[in-house]
């Protein structure tokens, strides 16, 4: 029974030694106080740049929400979506009255309809078969011409404006809609109506609403009530579109390469850079240029862009070509041509090497800059345990602890994700003795807490195994003799 007590106890010990402790600001190298706005239980937070200059881990497993006792605040980190911007506008229609019988029966059989080559509507009259028009003629409908649309634009409804001192009104109307005063469609009905008094017109219904569409012409008919011809009529006009997440970048500074007639740029390995330029200081340069990282023998290359064929040797580093392009900056007649960012499937790497296309080209006397740009993350957050908050990064051997965004927003819907109120962050702090990027390499071996922690355990270990022997050792000197 004593042994089984002293063998749990071993398990516990050990089980509690190799746990590690709560997360503290001071176990990572970089920090930054986070602010939620008040009221929020679950919030987002773009990550800044400050992150992927100096978190240790190409995954972001370092990074870190600790609350003011160092508990972690679960959170999840997601690709941020394209964001949709809404526009509304006015848009005033040019109002065309059909009178006489030439709207009967919905047709347009006796109307003149003339327009530009643009399109644009000129006029609408009673055509000689329909005959003159004269006093005694009705008004039987309006066209519109709400004009040329932009791309993605859609009317959704139409406002009315009666004419002045036109007293109280009310009729059923019947929209239509048309892109070629030839075929139309049926649009929506509406009742409108409003009330006049001595003070003040009290409007009561002025529009009439459908689902969005694109169309050029309306036709406007009455179903029921007085045809009037309204003082104005604005179509309001919806259009969408997609404007795409914010980006970061980086311009990093070359240095000598490795092998001569190259240059190397040191890259913070969180970086998950999706675009690539040159910067050059000087002017009427182009440079035909390969781009590539140096990989070790036992790398699977990912997918490249203009590759070039490369042998790799039997053992060791061997330089992988990435892509091949010009880049250039020409001054002619006073203005300047820059070749653009090159898209690029995602590459992280600690360095990236510069060489000539051509073997024997030299380089440039100074190396140009090189601009990497990138898609910033968006950490969603469940504000729990106490504040203030921080978020810290920059620990080597950190493990991921992200949780999957079921488990840290569960239910919530996309619209919903993208309206989370938007947590803010401080200054960047630096723990003494942190490095100002990451380190090219990560270091190999344990670290020392890790070997302290482990050191700890085997000590219990060694500790609670001699007290079993000496346990042992005692109960067998009490065992009376056979």
């Amino acid at each position: 029974m004593k042994l089984n007590l002293l063998l749990c106890a071993a398990l516990a010990c050990g089980t509690a030694l190799a746990h590690a402790t709560p997360d503290q600001p001071s176990d990572y190298g970089w920090s930054m106080s986070l602010t939620v706005p008040a009221g929020a239980g679950v919030a987002r937070l773009p990550l800044p740049k400050e992150v992927y200059l100096h978190a240790r881990t190409g995954n972001l497993a370092d990074v870190r929400l600790l609350d003011r006792d160092g508990q972690r605040l679960p959170f999840a980190i997601s690709t941020p979506p394209a964001q949709a911007n809404t526009q509304r506008s006015s848009i005033a229609a040019r109002i065309f009255p059909v009178t006489g019988s030439a709207a009967g029966g919905g047709g347009l059989q006796n109307v003149e309809i003339r327009t530009g080559n643009d399109g644009r509507l000129l006029s609408v009259s009673a055509s000689a078969g329909g005959g003159t028009a004269t006093a005694g003629k009705t008004l039987q409908a309006l066209i519109l011409d709400i004009g040329p649309q932009t791309p993605g634009s859609r009317i959704g409804a139409l406002r009315f404006t009666p004419p002045a001192n036109a007293g109280d009104y009310s009729a059923q109307v019947l929209l239509e809609v048309s892109d070629d005063l030839k075929q139309w469609d049926g649009a929506g009905t509406t009742t409108l109506n409003w009330l006049s008094n001595s003070d003040t017109q009290t409007l009561a219904n002025d529009s009439i609403v459908f689902a969005p569409r694109a169309f050029r012409y309306a036709r406007l008919s009455w179903q029921d009530g007085q045809p009037l011809v309204f003082a104005a009529i604005a179509a309001q006009a919806v259009s969408q579109t997609e404007a795409a997440p914010p980006r970061a970048s980086i311009v990093l500074q070359g240095v000598a390469g490795k092998q001569a007639n190259e240059w190397r740029y040191a890259t913070p390995i969180a970086i998950p850079a999706d675009s690539i330029a040159l910067q050059f200081a000087q002017a009427n340069v182009v440079l035909p240029v390969t781009l590539g990282v140096y990989r070790q023998n036992n790398y699977v290359p990912q997918r490249r862009l203009h590759l070039q064929r490369q042998t790799r040797p039997a053992q060791g580093e061997y330089f992988d070509p990435l892509l091949s392009t010009s880049f250039y900056r020409i001054s002619d007649a006073g203005k300047e041509r820059v070749s653009g960012e090159l898209a690029m499937p995602v590459v992280q790497t600690t360095q990236w090497i510069l060489r000539p296309q051509t073997e024997g080209t030299a380089l440039p006397a100074s190396a140009p800059s090189l601009r990497l740009g990138w898609t910033p993350e968006t950490l969603v957050f469940l504000a729990g345990g106490k504040p203030p908050y921080r978020l810290v990064f920059g620990k080597a051997d950190a493990q991921p602890v992200a949780q999957p965004l079921s488990q840290v927003a569960p239910g919530y819907r996309d619209g919903e994700l993208q309206a989370l109120p938007i947590a803010t962050v401080g200054a960047l702090t630096a723990r003494a003795g942190a490095a100002d990027v990451a380190p090219a390499r990560q270091e190999k071996g344990p670290p020392w807490r890790l070997a302290a922690l482990w050191a700890a355990l085997l000590l219990g270990v060694g500790v609670l195994g001699f007290f079993a022997w000496r346990l042992l050792s005692q109960m067998k000197q009490e065992q009376p003799p056979h």
